[in-house]
């Protein structure tokens, strides 16, 4: 599919009114570097030029070789053609440590700017070789108003176009609106047929904040993933009735519904399926059938910890 096919949404907040491609390839992935790098070269050649990336995934210089690789070849004439997300991650959400953390991003990627940058978690966690779920003593006072006054400088400072967040509930997005002098693009969140966010989408539309769903599918093969989606056999029946995939249907309803995505798989097939959702639609009696679903999240502990009790704040 040619990337000129594919759907992009305005980022309102952004330095330039941003248009950010509504799928992304996500690289959160224990793939070698050599497999993430071949994964994201095949995907620049099929059309994708949104990828999501985050310090801690470990895949930021793989994408910074597989771009270079990229130019070099002419599968992209400039790195201006792509849109590249990536995270601060917890241990790093501090003031001081935002603007290093970016530019050790940046370094890797081998890049002068992002597109989008975002708080991974609204947690903050001392240094330390900490696993997870992270224990008590890990967790460190979280200055949300202090990390976003630094995030806003580096977006004035043109090393990203666009700020935003992930993992942020309701309450935590009208905290942050109520001192922040330029608004998150974008909040990054668990979202598919088996956790719909139902309420969060509804307060994201009316602040003009764009969702991009983490997880799509249901993060098969991750450490916390689940195979509900996969597994549902509603999702098996619509897809057989449209002579899609599961995962076509899923990305489809995401995209009727107004929200973007990232979605892992280096698998190449797979990859040009996930791209071929734009010329089809999901019926009015598929809507129903897929807001009747059970509910459940799924990453709600690999951060999250039994002492974090507001990290939801009930919004379950």
């Amino acid at each position: 599919m040619s990337s000129s096919n594919i759907p992009h949404v305005v980022l309102k907040s952004s330095s330039n009114h941003s248009h950010m491609p509504v799928i992304a390839l996500g690289t959160a992935s224990l793939s070698p570097s050599n497999v993430t790098k071949g994964a994201v070269l095949e995907a620049l050649k099929i059309g994708y030029r949104h990828f999501d990336t985050a310090s801690i995934y470990g895949s930021e210089q793989a994408i910074g070789e597989a771009i270079a690789e990229a130019l070099q070849l002419g599968i992209i004439a400039s790195r201006d053609e792509l849109f590249i997300t990536s995270k601060l991650w917890c241990s790093d959400n501090f003031p001081h440590l935002v603007l290093p953390a970016l530019q050790k991003t940046l370094d890797s990627l081998k890049v002068k700017y992002l597109d989008l940058y975002l708080i991974h978690w609204p947690i903050a966690v001392k240094p330390g070789n900490w696993g997870f779920p992270y224990p008590e003593e890990a967790i460190a006072p979280f200055d949300l108003e202090g990390v976003w006054k630094v995030m806003e400088e580096c977006q004035k400072q043109g090393l990203t176009k666009s700020i935003g967040v992930s993992n942020f509930s309701c309450k935590k997005l009208e905290n942050l609106l109520s001192f922040a002098t330029i608004p998150p693009s974008v909040n990054q969140v668990e979202m598919n047929p088996t956790w719909q966010q139902k309420k969060l989408r509804e307060y994201c539309q009316a602040k003009g904040i764009i969702i991009t769903a983490y997880s799509p599918l249901g993060a098969v093969g991750c450490m916390w993933g689940s195979n509900n989606v996969v597994d549902n056999k509603l999702l098996k029946e619509i897809a057989k009735a449209h002579g899609k995939s599961f995962a076509q249907v899923c990305l489809r309803w995401l995209y009727e519904l107004g929200v973007t995505f990232a979605v892992k798989s280096y698998h190449n097939e797979r990859m040009k399926q996930n791209l071929e959702i734009f010329d089809w639609s999901l019926t009015k009696d598929d809507f129903e059938k897929i807001d009747q679903i059970k509910q459940h999240r799924v990453n709600k502990d690999m951060v999250a910890t039994k002492f974090i009790a507001d990290l939801w704040e009930g919004e379950d």
